[in-house]
Formats: C-alpha cells, sequence, structure tokens
C-alpha cells in the first residue's frame, strides 16, 4: 500500500476506484466501502482511500492503527491529506473536477447515503451522480450496515466505548477495540505483588474505555496471550499524572520492556478503585484474574 501524507500537491496516475471520508475507527459501514474499491481491481482499477488528516483530534483509530487494517485488506493506496483552507475552502464541483478527475484519475466512487464534502458540506452524493458522465466515473451509493435499526457510525460506537461495552463495540467495529504502544517501566508494583505486569501509556488523542479493569488478549509478535487490563492511574500505590494501561498476563512471566504489543479489550468487570492497602489490592487483582479466567473459559 502507498502512503501519501503531508502534502495537499498528491498525484496518481493509475486510473482508481475511491472512497472518500473520516473513516474514524474502520467499523463495519466503513468496511462495505472497502470492499466496494477492492472488488473493482478486477476491472483493471486500483483501489484508493482519501481522508483528511485532522491533526491530533480525539480518535477510535489512530492514523498507524488505520494504516495497519487497511495494509491487511491490500489496498492501493491511502490519501492522508492535510486540513487546510486550501483543500476545506474548496467549492464542491472544483473538488471533484481537481482532485478527484484530474489528480486521482477516478473511474468509480464509493460513498455512503450521508457522504458530504467541499466548502461548509455542500456537496453529497447527488453531486457527485450529476458530475459522473461529464467527469468519467461511476458513482455507487452503499447503504449503511446498521445494528438492530441504528446505524452503524463513528458516534455511535463512541457512545458504547464509553459506557465500556467492550463487546459491542467489537460487533459494530468487526474486530477487537485495541491500545497498541512501547513496553514501558513501571513501578514494579505488581511484581513485589507476585503479579507482574506489562504498562503502556497511550497517545493522549486515542479514546480509551472508562478507567476500570477488562478482559484483554495482548499480542506479542503475533502470540496472544490472555490476561486482566487496568486503565486508569494507580490510585492505590500513589496514582499517576498519565492515564496507563496495565496488563497482567495470565500464562506469561517475560521481560517485555520495549517490546510493541497489542492489548485488544474484550469485556469490562469493574471501575477503577483506590484500595486501603496493598493486601487488599492484590486480593482484588486475584478475584479479578479469577473472573478473566472465566470470562475467556
Amino acid at each position: 500500500m502507498k502512503i501519501i501524507e503531508n502534502t495537499t500537491k498528491f498525484q496518481v496516475t493509475e486510473s482508481t476506484a475511491i472512497s472518500l471520508g473520516k473513516f474514524d475507527g474502520l467499523h463495519q459501514g466503513h468496511q462495505l466501502l472497502v470492499d466496494r474499491i477492492l472488488k473493482k481491481k478486477k476491472d483493471g482499477l486500483a483501489s484508493l482511500i482519501f481522508t483528511f488528516d485532522f491533526g491530533k483530534r480525539p480518535a477510535l483509530t489512530l492514523p498507524e492503527e488505520r494504516r495497519e487494517l487497511l495494509e491487511r485488506e491490500h489496498l492501493d493506496y491511502l490519501v492522508e491529506c492535510p486540513f487546510v483552507p486550501e483543500l476545506s475552502h474548496m467549492e464542491p464541483e472544483e473538488f471533484v473536477q481537481d482532485v478527484l478527475k484530474e489528480r486521482l484519475h477516478a473511474k468509480y466512487l464509493a460513498v455512503g447515503t450521508d457522504f458530504r464534502f467541499g466548502y461548509q458540506r455542500r456537496g453529497d452524493y447527488h453531486l457527485l451522480q450529476e458530475m459522473s458522465k461529464s467527469c468519467g466515473f461511476q458513482v455507487d451509493v452503499v447503504e449503511k450496515a446498521c445494528w438492530q435499526g441504528r446505524e452503524i457510525s463513528s458516534t455511535f460506537i463512541r457512545e458504547e466505548l464509553e459506557q465500556g461495552h467492550m463487546e459491542l463495540v467489537n460487533q459494530l467495529l468487526g474486530y477487537s477495540y485495541s491500545v497498541t504502544g512501547e513496553v514501558l517501566h513501571g513501578r514494579q508494583i505488581g511484581r513485589t505483588l507476585g503479579m507482574p505486569t506489562t504498562n503502556l501509556i497511550p497517545k493522549e488523542q486515542k479514546l480509551l474505555p472508562p478507567n476500570g479493569v477488562y478482559a484483554t488478549r495482548t499480542i506479542i509478535a503475533g502470540e496472544a496471550f490472555e490476561g486482566i487490563t487496568n486503565i486508569g492511574y494507580k490510585p492505590t500505590v500513589g496514582g499517576e499524572t498519565k492515564k496507563g494501561v496495565e496488563t497482567y498476563l495470565f500464562d506469561l512471566d517475560r521481560n517485555l520492556y520495549g517490546e510493541i504489543i497489542q492489548v485488544q479489550f474484550y469485556g469490562y468487570e469493574r471501575p477503577e478503585c483506590k484500595f486501603p492497602t496493598l493486601e487488599a489490592l492484590k486480593a482484588q487483582i486475584e478475584s479479578d484474574v479469577a473472573w478473566g479466567r472465566e470470562f475467556f473459559s
């Protein structure tokens, strides 16, 4: 997959099948659009996702996570265009003519029913259909994926994430919600309790479920290990200034410092609590571990 980023002077020479949008979360609704453009490869069209880079806004999916997901789909091009006045103030007709036709050589477009673009979001799929003949592309308007009568959207998923409803979040996404990062040195309190843990500090823009304890799987060099994870500030041991992701792996005790791991969230048990003593904390963690093993059994 070729990634075009940090420029408004992008150009693709091949004829393309394109979908456009924010693609935050790359959820099941987005995947319908991705599937449509990938199917056009058989017609000789390169698959391309066009999205704006909004900087450090809170997101379900960080740019590097979205890239990894799209790489797995064997997408040909990902254009991450800076959201600057040069393009954000462009009239929709000009965007179609200049960007889609001239620069990206669009021959096929797959968009959702609520797709909007151009200055003040004046453009929609009706405009694309009106301009399709003169610009030489086909427009495919894809109906929204739904769950129990509600359209699957990034907003819907954010609402459920804020409630810690990880089973539903994962169902809406079509994959497990996760946090990826480098294992950092902590205070090693877990090791003193006989339960060594890994510690990550997520990027500030990464949206997280509520502080508390979760059943998780951790991916290390392609291998999955079950465990429990606490999101929060560790109030019992004095607290932290940055929200962390601390994981106890049931069946692995290995030095992981410096390794990049991915923590996948599956179920929520309880909120983060402050305990009066380390002994009380240890007793609760032992209860959490039993709950986690039962969850995965």
